[in-house]
């Protein structure tokens, strides 16, 4: 599949007052245009879908603004050992999706709601598993702890932006099922994790958006690379979220975070 490069995003772009800027004096941008169809409301799909939440934790660091994730625990049922944002479902208790990400991010990784600085909110997700994701971005303020609930959380970890927003990283990978039906998904590598799936169009989304906003690059341009499933790390390939006879892996491309 041919595509255009993109470049990645200086580090003028990346830093918090940039951002806030670019929240505060929005452009027009377009969502990733190859998942374009999963950001359009209305229909059935809409209507049946569970409403969540997820926060993207930026964190900032000597060496510049990181991103918190988490590896979910390998005995869940659902999306167990992936890599997602702190999220949930919006429950009736929540007065809107900041308030369940919020909520969320304290009983996942411990990190109260007065060390959460909300930035803004981007478009929502339509998952393949029938969640309408609404993504927050919040900075985790100085002094934050992180307590994680071993009951949903193996591992947190940082990740700088500067290497999530560098498209050159973002690998377009197309799974194949055993009826010939072909699903993409992006992926990242960062050491020995594995980000993919809406975590990766979640931050796909966000390099569009701060590109847009710097005038950087025109919205929707083609992905950077695509590569054959069979180069997918198999231990990063979950196995409980689509019927065998559809995936071989079991994968959900657009299924990857922590809802629950």
């Amino acid at each position: 599949m041919p595509c255009t490069p993109l470049p990645p995003l200086p580090a003028a772009s990346l830093r918090l007052d940039a951002i806030r800027e670019a929240f505060q004096h929005p452009v027009e941008w377009r969502v990733e245009p190859l998942f374009a169809q999963a950001f359009v409301p209305g229909g059935d799909s809409y209507a049946r879908a569970r409403q969540a939440a997820v926060l993207m934790p930026l964190v900032q660091r000597k060496a510049g603004l990181h991103v918190l994730f988490t590896r979910r625990a390998a005995h869940l049922h659902h999306h167990a050992g992936q890599i997602s944002f702190p999220g949930g479902r919006i429950e009736s208790t929540d007065s809107g999706p900041i308030a369940a990400a919020i909520r969320e991010t304290r009983e996942e990784i411990g990190v109260d709601q007065r060390f959460v600085q909300v930035i803004g909110t981007q478009p929502t997700l339509l998952t393949t598993t029938q969640f309408l994701m609404t993504p927050v971005i919040g900075e985790l303020l100085p002094g934050f702890h992180i307590r994680p609930d071993a009951s949903e959380v193996a591992e947190v970890f940082e990740v700088p932006l500067a290497v999530l927003m560098d498209p050159g990283r973002h690998v377009l990978h197309r799974m194949e099922s055993a009826l010939g039906h072909g699903r993409c998904y992006f992926a990242i590598r960062w050491q020995s994790h594995f980000i993919w799936g809406a975590t990766a169009i979640l931050i796909r989304n966000f390099y569009h958006f701060l590109a847009a906003s710097q005038g950087i690059v025109a919205p929707g341009v083609a992905p950077q690379g695509v590569v054959p499933e069979s180069a997918v790390p198999q231990d990063a390939v979950p196995q409980e979220e689509i019927p065998q006879e559809e995936a071989p892996h079991g994968a959900d491309p657009q299924g990857g975070n922590d809802l629950k």
